[in-house]
């Protein structure tokens, strides 16, 4: 099935920035949207939006440190509409530091969220893409996996680690299941809330404010991904301000 209109979207991370941004952009163009958050007031705030617009929307309060959430979200889509033709990867956190300030719980933190959620993901929807014959899952990566910078270095390692088993995905996944990733550089977000460096946090809320683009960017870009046809893989797509290195 080509085009958004009454497909079921997932979204990770959906109460804020590139998650709710995303949310309502697919909504408007007719998807039912099923939207998990830590912030539950949010989540249901969201839904309250799309539903008055005369969108469809579910929402549940989730970690996606926690696999069994991550099934429950599925099972939500399932159950509430019936079907889940997309899972959008996106609930990710950036607490950058030197190594050498060995910040090792932000390391943890990291691991647990940007790499265990998406696999958790996985884990939860790959079952339901097999057994209806297709899907397709969008992973929200970042411009600094392929560029790393200091302060990075784990988050980048995050990042890439994704990459690496989205792309072992989509080679196992066969001609039914498509992978992509979207790569987004400075977006108008709230990413730097996680950062624990004072400094560093500084430093990106500065460069955020100068150049950072819309988040309805990267909510364009992964309904340009999700629209093709079924027998299109849009596989990667970096987007970021005209203005960053």
């Amino acid at each position: 099935m080509s085009g958004i209109k009454g497909k079921v979207i997932a979204i990770t991370g959906a109460s804020s920035g590139i998650g709710e941004a995303t949310a309502l952009l697919l909504a408007k163009r007719g998807a039912r949207v099923v939207l998990g958050a830590r912030r539950a007031e949010r989540l249901d705030a969201l839904v309250s939006t799309i539903v008055s617009a005369g969108g469809e929307a579910a929402c549940l309060a989730m970690d996606v440190k926690k696999r069994e959430d991550l099934a429950k979200l599925v099972a939500l889509a399932c159950d509430r509409f019936g079907t889940i033709d997309v899972l959008i990867n996106n609930a990710g956190i950036g607490p950058n530091s030197l190594l050498d300030d060995l910040r090792v719980e932000d390391w943890e933190e990291m691991i647990d969220i940007n790499i265990k959620g998406p696999l958790y993901g996985i884990a939860a929807a790959l079952p339901v893409f097999r057994r209806q014959g297709f899907g397709h899952f969008v992973n929200i990566l970042s411009t600094a996996g392929p560029i790393i910078k200091p302060t990075m270095a784990v988050y980048a390692g995050t990042k890439n680690a994704v990459r690496a088993i989205a792309e072992g995905l989509r080679l196992e996944a066969g001609p039914t299941v498509r992978v992509t990733n979207i790569s987004p550089g400075f977006v108008q977000t709230n990413f730097a809330d996680s950062m624990t460096n004072p400094g560093i946090k500084a430093e990106i809320e500065k460069r955020m404010g100068e150049i950072a683009i819309s988040p309805n960017a990267i909510g364009r870009a992964i309904a340009f991904a999700i629209e093709q046809p079924a027998e299109v893989d849009v596989s990667e797509i970096v987007i970021r301000p005209t203005a960053q290195a």
